[in-house]
């Protein structure tokens, strides 16, 4: 029984050690901060024990007192404890209390170390905390010591005589008693000063001034501020992505969020995963394919479902070796190849009329059909196969549902800059979910093609631009000429 105190980095979920992400995945319970960001907890188990630790101003989830008994609780009921804390658990994160309760209450723990933001957030902002011939050295401090102590153990004046970077954190709020001191100190008035908030998040901003300028700007929580020469450089690169800061809803499955979401994050993007479908696998029965020449996969769900079927089965990709194989887009292509399965048939665009096109006329030796695909789908493939004189027999091998959403994630929606649908399905659900006044009034709205775009104009909603290719990759491609 071991509590892990893990540093969950400055805020970016990707700086996150390997070492506290194999942790938080094998987790029976995890205790977490308020700057720890949320996303992180989407690599918990399904049946990990979740406990907001959060502390800010006028918001407490835990008293650090009851944090740590917390600690002490969980550390006896099971295996693994994670205590999930911003940045590094010993950079003014109170991690050295927090391991000291538990050795006081014979608790096993270990220290997995976070990247503070004192370093990453100056480095997301293009602010080197040291650089040849500028700052050869650093000091990390907090503005916002302990109340309760008889004296400051901060010596501002003393800090003022020392050349390098003083990177403050939790400072704002005293920010311009700060720079008084320091000036007295003698510190120049002049000297340059950065302040980043939110670093190294989609909603990172920076600000730079002078420390004799430094209470009167504008500046709010969480934020670190960097005083010393190096404040006046500018090597900027995280601020200069496209998306920064731009919130995009993507409405596809939970299963198919990660290839587009990730896009869009790489992008600067602060990504709603709102699923307005669900993929529910039918149990379907195995045809037999001896005398099929043609199968043909309409989506990236529907090869994943069967192949997920025919495993269960025993089977593998050699069942299809009798047939050509057919993919409606390059993405439904790609996915089959997942499973050494090459496609025959592959139309440029994502529509099944294109894929009608590219069958030649039937014969009476290559006349058979099969297609997996979604229950309740358009019958555009079945009508125009069938013109051409094929026998197409349709196998469905999952529904879609309307997803849940919480109430949390309906007002993000209403709040997001953009939103992306991927398939007639998902604008439908989406309407019921979050209302069509709420997708008409989000400013973009990007349709993966003209049935998508054909579906949303039939409930009134015009899509700002329409992808192509009809692709994820167009998606993102439309979404950036939008912004």
């Amino acid at each position: 029984m071991t509590v892990y105190l893990v540093g969950a980095g400055p805020g970016d979920p990707g700086l996150i050690t390997v070492r506290g992400m194999e942790l938080l995945k094998e987790a029976d319970a995890i205790v977490y901060d308020r700057l720890a960001n949320s996303e992180l907890l989407q690599a918990a188990r399904a049946d990990a024990v979740l406990v907001a630790a959060g502390k800010g101003p006028g918001s407490v989830d835990l008293t650090q007192d009851q944090t740590n008994e917390k600690l002490v609780e969980l550390g006896k009921k099971f295996d693994c404890v994670v205590r999930l804390k911003g940045g590094d658990p010993y950079v003014f994160g109170r991690g050295g209390e927090e391991a000291q309760y538990l050795i006081d209450n014979k608790i096993d723990f270990e220290v997995v170390p976070g990247i503070t933001s004192a370093i990453a957030s100056l480095a997301y902002a293009g602010v080197p905390i040291t650089q040849r011939g500028v700052a050869t050295n650093f000091t990390v401090v907090t503005g916002h010591e302990d109340p309760t102590k008889a004296s400051e153990q901060v010596k501002w004046a003393d800090l003022a005589k020392i050349e390098g970077t003083i990177a403050v954190l939790m400072g704002v709020a005293n920010r311009e008693k700060i720079a008084n001191a320091l000036i007295e100190g003698g510190k120049k008035p002049d000297t340059p000063v950065v302040i980043v908030r939110n670093g190294t998040t989609n909603y990172q901003q920076t600000l730079r001034t002078t420390l004799a300028e430094l209470g009167n700007v504008d500046a709010k929580s969480p934020s670190i501020i960097a005083i010393g020469e190096v404040a006046d450089m500018d090597l900027s690169w995280f601020e200069n992505r496209p998306l920064l800061g731009k919130s995009v809803v993507v409405t596809r499955a939970r299963e198919q969020q990660s290839e587009v979401a990730t896009k869009l994050i790489e992008l600067g993007a602060k990504v709603v995963q709102a699923p307005s479908i669900k993929i529910e696998p039918i149990d379907f029965d195995i045809p037999d394919l001896q005398d099929v020449s043609y199968v043909v996969f309409t989506s990236t769900n529907g090869v994943h479902v069967t192949m997920a079927r025919l495993q269960k089965a025993g089977i593998d990709s050699r069942y299809f070796s009798n047939s050509s194989i057919g993919a409606i887009g390059d993405a439904t292509a790609s996915a089959l190849r997942e499973y050494g399965i090459i496609a025959d048939i592959v139309p440029s665009r994502f529509v099944a009329e294109e894929l009608v096109e590219m069958f030649p006329d039937a014969d009476e030796e290559t006349q058979n059909i099969f297609c997996f695909r979604a229950s309740k789908v358009r019958d555009a493939l079945e009508v125009g196969l069938t013109q051409k004189g094929y026998n197409l027999q349709n196998i469905d091998v999952y529904d879609t549902l309307i997803a849940d959403v919480d109430q949390d994630t309906i007002d993000l929606v209403k709040k997001s800059d953009a939103i992306t649908f991927a398939s007639s399905s998902t604008v439908s659900n989406a309407i019921k979910l979050f209302g069509n006044e709420t997708v008409q009034s989000i400013p973009v709205k990007v349709s993966i093609g003209p049935v998508t775009s054909k579906t949303m104009r039939d409930n009134d909603i015009e899509p700002s631009c329409e992808a192509d290719p009809h692709t994820i990759d167009g998606v993102v491609e439309a979404l950036l000429k939008q912004f």
